[in-house]
This record gives structure tokens, C-alpha cells and sequence, in this order.
């Protein structure tokens, strides 16, 4: 996002005017903060358990559930030293839930980091496999067979129709 955007978003980003307006908006950041909570969680779970496709079909809410996150924390960001005057006990309550929040997405991170990683090296392992069946089997100068060059090897296609 371009500085100017970013701009013209804070500049959009209207403070609380009322104590009431303030709790209002920190129970709703809560409640969005739970929601994609769980939402993450059960992302989380389906790709511990391989559930790739299945994980897929949350984005959307998770998505939806994002943008209603990032609009809320910059409206408590605009209005922070307001609502720690006004309502310092929520506020603290609200930066112990985000806290959590914070770990549980460092979780999902791990998560997503490990299962890219594990898929990048099973395509790798694929992609060498061919290349090695696709080379002719012959011995070099030195004795040895040959290996693959990097040219003998064809780009990989996926037919995701079944």
C-alpha cells in the first residue's frame, strides 16, 4: 500500500466521541477478534490434518473477518488515549485479548510456514525424480553415472480436474 493510501485511510479513520461509542467498538473488536480466532483455530486444525481444500473454503471469512479487524484497531489506535481515560479497564482487557490473539496467529503462521515448506519439497523431490527417469542412463568421463542437468529438467503441470 502506497504511503498516500495509507494516509487518506487515517485520515478517514474517525475517533471515538463518546464513552459509550468507545465500549461499543471495543466489544465489537472483541467480538470480530473471537471470531477470527476461531476461524484461524479451525484453519490451523484442517492443515495440521492435511485438509487443504477444506481450508481453502475459509478464507473468504476469514478475509471478511480481516478487513472488520483492521478497520476497528485503527479506530481504537486514533482514539487510544481517549479510551484509556475513559475506560482503562476495558482497554487493559482489550490488550490481553490481543496479546492472545498474537499467539495463536504466530501458531497458524508456524502452521502455513511448515505445510508450504513440506509441499515445496515434495514437488522438488517429484520434479528431480522425473528429470532423473527422463535423463538417458549413461557414465561420465570420470566413471560415474550422470546426473540431471538443469536444462533435462521439464517444468512440472498439475491437472487440478479430476
Amino acid at each position: 500500500m502506497s504511503a498516500l493510501a495509507v494516509q487518506t485511510n487515517e485520515a478517514l479513520v474517525q475517533p471515538v466521541a463518546s464513552a459509550a461509542d468507545g465500549e461499543a467498538l471495543i466489544k465489537h473488536l472483541l467480538e470480530v477478534m473471537e471470531t477470527l480466532l476461531g476461524t484461524i483455530e479451525e484453519e490451523t486444525a484442517l492443515i495440521r490434518a492435511g485438509k487443504l481444500t477444506e481450508a481453502a473454503k475459509l478464507e473468504p471469512a476469514k478475509s471478511e473477518l480481516s478487513r472488520m479487524y483492521l478497520a476497528d484497531t485503527a479506530r481504537i489506535k486514533a482514539s487510544q488515549v481517549y479510551l484509556d481515560r475513559v475506560r482503562p479497564a476495558m482497554a487493559k482487557e482489550l490488550r490481553q485479548r490481543h496479546d492472545l490473539f498474537r499467539a495463536v496467529l504466530q501458531m497458524n503462521l508456524t502452521v502455513l510456514a511448515t505445510a508450504h515448506a513440506v509441499s515445496e519439497s515434495i514437488m522438488r523431490g517429484v520434479s528431480s525424480e522425473l528429470a532423473r527417469k527422463a535423463t538417458p542412463q549413461a557414465y561420465g568421463a570420470s566413471g560415474y553415472a550422470t546426473t540431471p542437468t538443469p536444462g533435462a529438467m521439464q517444468p512440472l503441470t498439475l491437472s487440478r480436474v479430476l
